[in-house]
């Protein structure tokens, strides 16, 4: 059951209508390739739209608020239009987020006695859900932009203190760096974009580089690790690939397990769920999986 201040309302012919508090948005989704079930009318009433047929464009824009707060998963949010459609939080992933905060929970021996590295790690619903159990977190983005942002969520949580890094840096050369400095990582967590830019323009493409990626989570794991959560929006990829290149990066161990699915857009019972992208997760056997 969708949880606090988002609602997936309806969906279909390319398109997803979402609440986001008082905020009621109509943007592109392309596995979206039913029809809806609500009338027209009901989209109509939406606040705005975003539209990709004709270059990213926003309609109605002007009756978007400059910025508003939400809450999922128990974890706050300030949201905002960008020029690309984006709103600052990704609410397919608030199953992981409950996931992350009930294993970090269960394990943490004392605050801060687990170390968690979120990298690709946007506006911080991961360092959040990882922070407010209590562990170590290091959360790492190449966007200085996108790190205040997930600095402003954590003062929203009443997290500002919290025991968290905020690293702006290209993902890679931060983690060697870190190789180097011979720290390591109970739990690591990566979201990473089918193409992006470091910070100092160095490109990122996961079909190419994911593997590398995933070479360098391994060697910053701790002696006895807890979990690598892996999750992508790339369309092409699914679950079962992400799964494939766990197995294929991580040690190999009797007592390790690899979970996987897909991330939903949810709403009430009836609505039908939208995939919105790929998970799996490496963990240690005797941790619970995923709930779904």
């Amino acid at each position: 059951m969708i949880s606090d201040d988002y609602e997936l309302i309806d969906s279909g012919h390319g398109a997803k209508l979402e609440r986001f508090g008082p905020v009621t948005l109509d943007r592109a989704c392309g596995q979206a390739i039913w029809p809806p079930r609500a009338p027209r009318s009901v989209w109509r009433q939406a606040t705005a739209a975003f539209d990709r047929k004709d270059g990213n464009r926003w309609l109605r824009r002007d009756q978007l608020p400059d910025a508003w707060q939400v809450t999922i998963e128990g974890i706050h949010f300030r949201l905002s239009g960008t020029d690309f459609g984006h709103l600052g939080v990704f609410p397919e992933q608030r199953r992981n987020w409950r996931w992350v905060t009930d294993m970090l929970m269960a394990e943490q021996a004392a605050p801060g006695a687990i170390r968690v590295l979120n990298v690709f790690a946007y506006s911080g619903g991961m360092t959040l859900a990882a922070a407010r159990t209590g562990a170590a977190v290091c959360h790492v983005d190449a966007s200085r932009g996108m790190v205040e942002w997930a600095r402003e969520n954590a003062a929203l949580n009443t997290l500002a203190e919290a025991p968290v890094r905020w690293i702006v840096d290209d993902v890679h050369k931060f983690m060697e760096r870190e190789n180097r400095r011979e720290r390591h990582y109970d739990a690591i967590i990566l979201d990473p974009p089918s193409f992006g830019r470091g910070t100092k323009g160095e490109i990122y493409k996961l079909e190419t580089d994911l593997p590398a990626t995933l070479a360098k989570c391994r060697a910053l794991l701790s002696s006895s690790p807890l979990f690598v959560l892996l999750s992508c929006h790339t369309p092409q990829v699914t679950p079962q690939s992400l799964a494939n290149m766990l197995a294929a990066s991580m040690p190999e161990h009797a007592s390790r397990t690899i979970d996987f699915g897909e991330m939903l857009l949810e709403g009430a019972a009836g609505v039908p769920p939208v995939p919105n992208g790929a998970w799996a997760c490496w963990r240690r056997g005797d941790l619970p999986g995923r709930v779904s």
